[in-house]
């Protein structure tokens, strides 16, 4: 009898034409939350279980860009609380089998794509109500140039989820980010940063409720902030050389689970529609003090005899070399990252628009910098196997804050 009566409420549910209304809040808005109206209402789009990996939230998000520094701390969380998860991929598969434990049997699908191939696209939006694009390059290569990829990609993406239906779109662009950036080493300026503020606007253009999110240097497991200075094609004759020795630079690094738990708190608010949020650690430093105390970190241990010295491109001209026969010779993984583009934007200071939020207006409790980076270079430093007792070895004090911090308005 009880299956007979399930039946009929199920038939009944199927064949209604009004609209389902389903309230959320997101515990860290203090906006009043409208109702969600369901525009097809199905059993597929409620929410069912108790929460977490196994349950279902009723979002359904496409994430572009997942097998990145981002994409796999942000998989990791929209999985823990039940986002179905559709994965395009390109390359072998093997590559993002990883990313299949994020969430339970069923939860996780993968779809592999192209981003010059519209139908592709389609294929993997055709269902979601949410898509997150993170998709970018750090340097550009034969077959994707950066205007093909922030520019002519997402654009297309941006489109083809508005001609789909998608309800959300969260784009992921870079702090600043100007069309005319001011020249450092390059002729003209950082091309990286000037296609990333176009596509911000193509984004636009094609799907204007998007919220974008402008992250400054992303730093953790994998990243490619620490790791390219601690790499040896880095360093020239234990010197790291920085633009003006890094006196004239200040950088506000971010830790990945900050950004990836802003984009899941922005997905389910939806009062984030058509808002751009800076993405950015609690403190501001100055590079050389930050530089500085990364490899005071690396020669903790009183073993490690390392000779390290700060010094500058006039002092150091053979670096430039260096930059020369990478971009020529190893233009699709450099080592180190010693490419002539992360040189010219890695020394552009960052700066806040004051006029945008941050992650602190998303409910994120920023982690600190101080705390959070030392336990990334662990695994670089010397003699890491050596169990040392308390206070054999002293912590090195951590850099100081850059106080006067510019903040600029933008027109």
């Amino acid at each position: 009898m009880s299956v007979h009566v399930f039946s009929n409420n199920v038939k009944v549910l199927r064949n209604r034409s009004l609209s389902l209304a389903v309230c959320s809040s997101s515990h860290y808005s203090t906006e009043s939350s409208e109702p969600h109206v369901i525009k097809n209402p199905s059993l597929s789009q409620l929410k069912r279980g108790t929460g977490g990996r196994s349950s279902f939230n009723g979002v359904v998000a496409t994430v572009f860009g997942a097998t990145g520094l981002l994409g796999g701390s942000l998989i990791n969380k929209l999985g823990k609380i039940g986002t179905q998860l559709i994965i395009p991929y390109r390359g072998d598969a093997y590559f993002i089998r990883e990313l299949k434990l994020a969430g339970d049997l069923g939860q996780v699908l993968f779809q592999p794509y192209h981003l010059q191939d519209e139908e592709s696209i389609r294929k993997a939006v055709k269902y979601s109500n949410v898509v997150i694009n993170l998709v970018g390059r750090d340097w550009e290569t034969k077959n994707f140039k950066f205007n093909d990829v922030h520019v002519e990609g997402a654009r297309r993406i941006a489109r083809i989820s508005r001609e789909m239906g998608v309800e959300r779109l969260i784009h992921v662009s870079a702090l600043n980010v100007d069309p005319l950036p001011a020249p450092i080493y390059l002729k003209k300026g950082s091309g990286f940063l000037a296609s990333k503020k176009v596509g911000e606007q193509a984004v636009c253009d094609e799907f204007p409720d998007a919220t974008i999110f402008r992250p400054s240097d992303i730093y953790g497991q994998g990243d490619r902030f620490l790791l390219m200075y601690s790499h040896a094609w880095r360093r020239s004759q234990q010197k790291v050389v920085l633009w003006k020795k890094g006196e004239q630079t200040v950088k506000q690094p971010v830790a990945v689970s900050d950004v990836a738990y802003g984009i899941v708190n922005a997905m389910l608010d939806r009062s984030t529609k058509g808002k751009i949020y800076q993405a950015v650690g609690p403190t501001p430093y100055m590079l050389s003090d930050l530089i500085d105390w990364m490899f005071a970190v690396l020669r903790r241990n009183k073993q490690f005899n390392f000779d390290y010295k700060r010094t500058g491109i006039l002092e150091n001209p053979q670096y430039l070399i260096k930059m020369w026969l990478t971009d020529k010779l190893c233009p699709s993984w450099p080592p180190g990252y010693v490419t002539s583009e992360r040189f010219e934007r890695e020394f552009v200071s960052d700066i806040l628009d004051e006029r945008l939020p941050t992650l602190e207006d998303l409910g994120v409790k920023l982690t600190k910098t101080e705390e959070h980076i030392p336990y990334e270079l662990r695994f670089l430093r010397a003699f890491q196997s050596y169990m040392d007792s308390i206070g054999e070895f002293e912590n090195p004090a951590p850099p100081p804050p850059y106080i006067a911090s510019p903040k600029r308005t933008f027109t």
